[in-house]
């Protein structure tokens, strides 16, 4: 379920479909996140996060149909705040890290919408189960930082149903679902 999370961040992974306009940016993943969200038993949300990414993506304001992005997330490094239960989140009853699913992606496939906001379509592969997903991503912002570089960010939320992607543990009818809310910023390469 928490792999799902990461994946669209991945998942998350913001833009779209490259051109030689476009401006490259390398994911800054310690002002990048990938957060998760479940219902528990359907009395509260359980919540937690995925402390490794990297990606790139393309990214320009005139033509961002032609944005394009790609991004890893290291499922094993989900963190819950509660080490027993990332040790479980790692088993094969959800993410099965000890099979070789390390990694979540996802690589865009298209755009639609303007400069700030529209949606984006691409592969997210979850447990080694690649699945087509869309979903809402928003421009937070752009322009120079304070080190003399150039940074552009985004924000996205995506809705998985945890057994399309081979995580069918058993946690109650309103836990077949979970929210993934993804933020990208990234830094112009020269």
């Amino acid at each position: 379920m928490h792999k799902t999370v990461f994946a669209i961040a991945t998942s998350a992974t913001l833009l779209l479909g490259g051109s030689a306009w476009a401006a490259e940016y390398k994911i800054d993943p310690s002002h990048s996140f990938v957060d998760w969200r479940i219902k528990h038993l359907g009395y509260s949300w359980m919540s937690g996060r995925f402390n490794k990414m990297e990606g790139s993506f393309s990214y320009d304001a005139d033509k961002p149909e032609a944005s394009v992005i790609q991004v890893s997330v290291d499922a094993s490094s989900i963190d819950s705040n509660h080490a027993e239960r990332d040790k479980h989140l790692r088993n094969d009853d959800f993410l099965k890290i000890g099979d070789g699913n390390t990694l979540a992606t996802f690589q865009s496939s298209g755009y639609i919408g303007g400069a700030d906001s529209g949606t984006i379509s691409g592969d997210l592969t979850i447990n080694g189960v690649t699945k087509p997903v869309s979903f809402e991503i928003t421009k937070v912002g752009e322009g120079k930082d304070p080190w003399g570089g150039y940074r552009a960010g985004f924000y996205g939320t995506l809705k998985l149903t945890r057994a399309d992607f081979g995580i069918d543990y058993n946690l109650g009818p309103t836990a077949e679902d979970m929210e993934l809310q993804l933020g990208i910023e990234g830094v112009r390469e020269k």
